[in-house]
């Protein structure tokens, strides 16, 4: 089990004072009044680490843009950096920013009967979803990348219509130091790679308030990081770059098998699920296994007010605490992400991964 050790606790409720006295104490002060710092309750909301709900999100906030030329590049897991040239239907187009894709998409459109094939004219530099670049010299090298990113699992894309505003200032503790410091962050590259260097022994805080913009050039000023993160759901159920409607929730449920990947209830519990595989049966019956073990139970969903809640039902007392009645966050072929907001804003979150 995950628990927070005490010399962590300690650490986390030190922090906590620290971001809330930073303009008037020194860090000196701050981390030899043990006494004060115990009476202090952690609040989970301010401080997030590498594998917090909301951290993940952040990073795919920033992460690049991968999905806008997907008939060309037919990847969401790179993108084609500028400029460059294609050929549609013996048409030579060149492009040199993403307004140029409705060229490619008026020719493939322009005859019924045409192969529409999209071949595009190498080299080319190819720009992973992690801002890694690539030179790809030949159609069988670019074929090659295909290939390797066909045997990734699906990929929880870029989180588009949803812009942070830099720079933020984000308040970093090691815990296994106790050494405070501060960052600033003034792009997205920054920010994805700020997170994803991050330590399992770091906790971060943002500097609130900050600001954001959506795809209508809104601008919106955040305060917490509850507002933050649904602000990120907002995006993702409302942004049509965000959805596939291809994709049917109940099938996706009832194909494969699946392990949890993250349980969060008042502190993270996913080691509590390791090994169990469960299998979620179109009869609305779910089978959860373990070294040979199975205890069956049942699922349902359904649509309210627009949004798709989901429960689970076992009877094992450590099953059981997955009961809750969930709302789906997001979902693809080989993820499934749920959310249950909780009183003072204490989020509780179960993913699944596809096995």
């Amino acid at each position: 089990m995950n628990f927070i050790t005490v010399d962590q606790k300690d650490a986390m409720l030190s922090f906590k004072k620290q971001l809330h006295y930073l303009a008037i104490l020194s860090l000196l002060f701050l981390f030899s009044c043990q006494s004060e710092v115990e009476e202090q309750v952690y609040n989970t909301q301010a401080t997030i680490t590498k594998s917090s709900p909301l951290t993940t999100y952040l990073q795919r906030v920033a992460m690049v843009k991968t999905i806008e030329d997907n008939l060309i590049d037919n990847s969401s897991y790179c993108t084609i950096k500028f400029p460059y040239k294609v050929t549609v239907n013996n048409v030579v187009i060149s492009i040199n920013s993403s307004a140029d894709y409705q060229k490619v998409l008026d020719n493939i459109n322009a005859f019924p009967n045409d192969n529409d094939i999209v071949r595009i004219t190498f080299p080319v530099t190819m720009v992973y979803y992690n801002y890694v670049e690539k030179v790809i010299s030949s159609q069988p090298e670019f074929e090659s990348l295909l290939s390797y990113w066909a045997n990734e699992p699906d990929l929880l894309s870029k989180i588009n219509c949803l812009n942070i505003n830099y720079p933020i200032t984000i308040n970093i503790y090691n815990s296994a130091n106790q050494v405070a410091s501060s960052v600033q962050i003034k792009n997205d590259s920054s920010f994805f790679s700020f997170i994803n260097n991050l330590k399992e022994n770091q906790f971060i805080a943002l500097s609130y308030p900050i600001s954001i913009t959506d795809n209508n050039n809104k601008v919106t000023a955040i305060a917490n990081n509850s507002q933050l993160e649904n602000a990120i759901k907002y995006a993702i159920d409302n942004c049509k770059e965000n959805t596939n409607p291809a994709i049917d929730f109940i099938t996706t449920l009832t194909q494969g098998v699946w392990r949890v990947s993250y349980f969060y209830d008042d502190f993270e519990r996913t080691s509590l699920y390791n090994g169990y595989e469960f299998i979620f049966k179109k009869d609305q019956t779910v089978i959860a296994t373990k070294l040979g073990i199975s205890v069956s139970g049942q699922w349902e969903t359904k649509i309210n007010n627009g949004l798709r809640e989901f429960k689970v039902n076992f009877s094992p007392d450590l099953l059981h605490q997955l009961d809750e009645d969930w709302k789906v966050f997001e979902f693809n072929n080989s993820q499934l992400r749920f959310r249950k907001e909780g009183g003072s804003n204490d989020n509780h979150y179960l993913y699944f991964e596809k096995k």
